[in-house]
């Protein structure tokens, strides 16, 4: 170990403090943060993983921390990582579907290990996510606007062939059908367009 002194000068005087008489720098240490944060989101989970010094892997615990996007990190869910491995999973029920979220990861020695002692590194660069959302019924719907334009050249067609085979068959019925048939299919095209808005 180390002894680590303060020295100084005080009215004219020099004075030595002691403050650690056996200080172990490997006791006493400040890992960088973890680097090059990434995350994949599928159906049932999200990954979030990371990269350290090969060196240090096997040495590391880790926390990560993640939150909605749009709220403070003083609100945001801390998850400690089960192993030593850069990698945490979200099981996708944590998450609320169609909202981004973002996440950070941070790492000291793990409490296992005797020869070094640390400290938690500052937080790492984020990464974002989202878990996909689920359809809302009415986006599974053709919306109002696209039966219209369906229907339009439909009942013209409609129409168009009950006028031919009104034609063709005006000898064998009496005058007043196609009148009869074009005014009830017209009232049933105008009650439909008026459901549709």
């Amino acid at each position: 170990g180390y002894q680590v002194s303060l020295q100084g000068n005080f009215f004219g005087r020099n004075h030595t403090y002691i403050t650690f008489p056996e200080y172990n720098p490997r006791k006493h240490i400040k890992l960088d943060p973890p680097l090059n944060i990434q995350s994949n989101v599928t159906a049932s989970k999200c990954q979030v993983w990371w990269s350290v010094p090969l060196y240090l892997a096997e040495m590391l615990q880790y926390e990560l921390q993640y939150k909605e996007y749009s709220v403070p990190w003083e609100v945001a869910l801390n998850k400690a990582a089960p192993s030593s491995l850069p990698q945490i999973e979200i099981e996708a029920t944590e998450l609320r579907s169609g909202i981004a979220y973002i996440a950070r990861v941070r790492c000291k020695v793990s409490e296992n290990e005797d020869s070094y002692h640390s400290q938690w590194s500052e937080w790492s660069q984020t990464t974002m996510f989202q878990r996909a959302g689920v359809p809302k019924l009415a986006e599974k719907i053709p919306n109002t606007r696209t039966m219209q334009f369906l229907l339009i050249p439909l009942s013209f067609g409609i129409l168009l062939y009950l006028f031919w085979n009104c034609k063709l068959s005006q000898k064998a019925t009496p005058a007043l059908t196609f009148p009869h048939q074009l005014l009830s299919f017209s009232h049933s095209i105008i009650c439909t367009m008026g459901i549709l808005r």
